[in-house]
């Protein structure tokens, strides 16, 4: 199994947590999305990936999942135990819910093309590129902080699928130095993944090809 990720990248993170959690081991081939004017634009790379984004899982020579949602679900499909979703189905609906808000609401409109386009294509300031950053991530944590519980990680004393999701966000947010202190559960969560092996192994700031 080969992990084909890049330190920074949020969506490579999350996959990195779960790897962790789960206690697999997996190869990691590094992609670096700025050098070069990004390794994931490379016709090698384009032949693994042919969105030319990060994260990639080669299974084998002939099967590789793209898009961290896809690799999420099939390592906790492949890989049960520890489960990331809890049995109940409404609960299992409730922390898919928060997973989506973060990869479908906040992240998409920070990632690094729709900034770029931002830039280039309608002319805007670093300063507008900010705001934006800051009202898309602020209002989509605002409804993660509704929607979590008042103990634990963000749904119950274990990590689990929220919070695979929720970590890379709150690095983003900092990142992008969007103000956290409305946002008390979140804290707690991120306080708890701070003091987990899991989480801490998986951090950008000690992977490999980090700058």
């Amino acid at each position: 199994m080969k992990l084909y990720t890049y330190w920074r990248s949020t969506s490579s993170y999350r996959v990195r947590i779960a790897l962790a959690l789960k206690n697999i081991e997996a190869e990691q081939a590094f992609v670096h999305l700025v050098r070069n004017g990004g390794e994931q634009n490379a016709p090698a790379y384009r032949a693994i990936n042919p969105q030319g984004r990060v994260p990639a899982l080669a299974l084998d020579a002939q099967n590789v999942i793209t898009q961290s949602p896809a690799i999420l679900e099939y390592l906790e499909e492949a890989y049960p135990d520890p489960a990331l979703l809890p049995a109940d189905l409404v609960q299992r609906a409730k922390v898919r819910a928060v997973a989506s808000i973060i990869g479908c609401d906040i992240h998409p409109l920070h990632n690094v093309g729709p900034l770029n386009h931002l830039r280039k294509n309608f002319g805007r300031s670093e300063q507008d590129v900010a705001a934006w950053i800051a009202t898309w991530v602020g209002q989509g944590l605002a409804a993660v902080e509704a929607l979590i519980g008042d103990e634990g990680f963000c749904f119950g004393p274990e990590p689990g699928m929220a919070d695979v999701y929720l970590m890379p966000q709150l690095y983003a947010a900092r990142r992008f130095n969007v103000p956290l202190e409305s946002y008390p559960r979140i804290l707690r969560v991120e306080k708890l993944a701070g003091e987990h092996e899991a989480f801490r192994k998986a951090h950008p700031s000690v992977q490999p090809d980090a700058e």
